[in-house]
């Protein structure tokens, strides 16, 4: 056959568009979301020369067998643990019920699997430098068991403190356990991991399963940000580990994040969530410590710990009821801004009960297609009456959420997709006037720093840039 014959290309293209049928009736019956299958349909319908791989890449989102195999993984460990006397916490859960500022979250205690506990220490952590001081200083006091779990590890200055940090410990006696994503980290070299391995460091990838297909596999990433120190000291929030997170790259700097230090009950619930990662990335149990007390008043904390094989939307339905639950303010960062219809939903109808819905994004992109699309949402929102700001002296990275003058939550969830129904994410919700003023007056800093978004910006964008816009926004589901 003449492979530059007219005839050939006919074929080849007319079985593209074969395959493309097949995956688009494959996209409507398996994707999620009607946007995102909609989104994935048509592409493939209509130009799947440019959509067949990347719907190999990015759209078998279900994944049905790696959803079923991850619950029978969880349940495989939560049996392991039933015997630990684990979770001794029915006083402090019993507290939390008292709590009118938490009564207002009416569907939290279902929709999160641990419980709101009383009797906690948390600390803000603004940055990268006071973020890494204080987990560095806390892995030096280690006695027993170090848990270290991260989307992204670089090999570069801070990669290599924590690297060499992590060896001392072990060659002192300590149990080190580190959990990386294997898609978050591809550019970790295999070298590091070796290093830490042969230093007596348990070490382990997070990935879906093993098979030829899922070498393409890049759903289902574990964007949780989680350190456990003897477990009684934790840490959550934005940041990854990287010279960029504490201002190394010069496009993005200075970059913008915000991490909690927590003691208390809760760290139980931090540990429960590494345990169910690491079980199934090495099917054993990391160590799991209870402290013999705890402090005897405090700030009342829940984790929730949401992923694709959770039974239903956790992560995007925290958003909706945190939302819903505002009477005065809801104050979000997210440097992705683009929201499911629920979640657009619910901060139309805060800004009609008259709540002050403001919302603080990054004004310099780190994603351009990502940025286009949150850019066309956040005009949306403008119109819709709310307060949308840029964050105006570098890349924007944190993750808060601030509700009335009690409740917060940070941790690692975006306002995108991709963090509503794809990734395994992790937030500490917290209930306490003081943590909230100080989280509100970081947030004021933060405003002060911004511009706001208002409708002659998005008269004043170009045709070409909106339509841009409107193309990103289009594939936005499946972002």
């Amino acid at each position: 056959m003449d492979y530059h014959s007219p005839i050939f290309f006919g074929y080849l293209f007319g079985l593209l568009h074969v395959l493309g049928i097949a995956a688009a009736v494959h996209a409507v019956l398996t994707v999620r979301t009607a946007q995102g299958s909609i989104a994935w349909a048509l592409s493939l319908l209509f130009i799947p020369y440019l959509t067949l791989i990347p719907y190999l890449v990015f759209g078998r989102s279900t994944f049905d067998a790696y959803i079923k195999a991850r619950r029978h993984a969880n349940k495989e460990m939560h049996t392991a643990i039933a015997d630990m006397d684990w979770r001794p916490w029915i006083e402090e859960a019993l507290a939390a019920r008292k709590s009118t500022s938490y009564a207002s979250l009416r569907a939290m205690p279902k929709l999160g699997r641990m419980p709101c506990l009383a009797n906690n220490r948390v600390g803000l952590l603004i940055n990268g430098h006071a973020t890494f001081d204080a987990i560095f200083a806390a892995i030096r006091e280690a006695r027993r068991a170090v848990l270290v779990q991260f989307f992204i590890i670089h090999d570069d200055h801070i990669g290599r403190q924590l690297q060499g940090l992590l060896l001392q410990k072990a060659s002192e006696g300590v149990e080190v356990y580190v959990l990386y994503d294997r898609v978050g980290s591809h550019a970790l070299p295999r070298e590091y991991v070796e290093r830490l391995r042969e230093g007596g460091v348990n070490v382990k990838a997070f990935a879906t399963q093993s098979g030829w297909l899922n070498r393409f596999q890049v759903n289902f990433r574990n964007h949780r940000k989680i350190v456990v120190v003897d477990g009684v000291k934790g840490f959550i929030g934005g940041h990854n580990v990287g010279d960029e997170y504490l201002g190394g790259n010069p496009k993005l700097s200075p970059w913008r994040d915000t991490h909690v230090s927590i003691s208390g009950p809760v760290i139980a619930c931090l540990q429960e969530s590494f345990a169910e990662d690491w079980f199934w990335a090495a099917r054993e149990l990391p160590p799991l410590i209870l402290p013999e007390a705890y402090e005897e008043d405090g700030v009342l904390c829940q984790v929730l710990a949401s992923g694709p094989a959770d039974p239903y939307e956790t992560c995007s339905l925290f958003f909706v009821e945190s939302i819903h639950a505002a009477n005065d303010r809801v104050w979000i960062t997210t440097p992705y801004f683009i929201p499911d219809e629920a979640v657009f939903a619910a901060l139309r109808l805060a800004v009609l009960r008259g709540v002050d819905v403001r919302i603080l994004l990054p004004s310099r992109p780190d994603h351009k297609v990502v940025y286009a699309a949150s850019s066309l949402f956040a005009f949306e929102a403008v119109r819709a009456g709310v307060k949308m700001y840029r964050y105006g002296p570098g890349f924007l990275h944190q993750k808060v959420v601030l509700v009335d003058d009690e409740i917060t939550a940070i941790g690692s969830a975006n306002m995108d997709n991709r963090s509503f129904r794809l990734n395994f994410e992790i937030m500490l919700l917290t209930v306490d006037k003081a943590f909230t003023s100080e989280v509100e007056q970081m947030l004021l800093d933060d405003f002060a720093q911004s511009r706001e978004i208002d409708v002659r910006d998005s008269k004043e964008t170009h045709r070409l840039e909106k339509l841009g816009m409107r193309v990103a926004r289009l594939i936005s589901p499946i972002l």
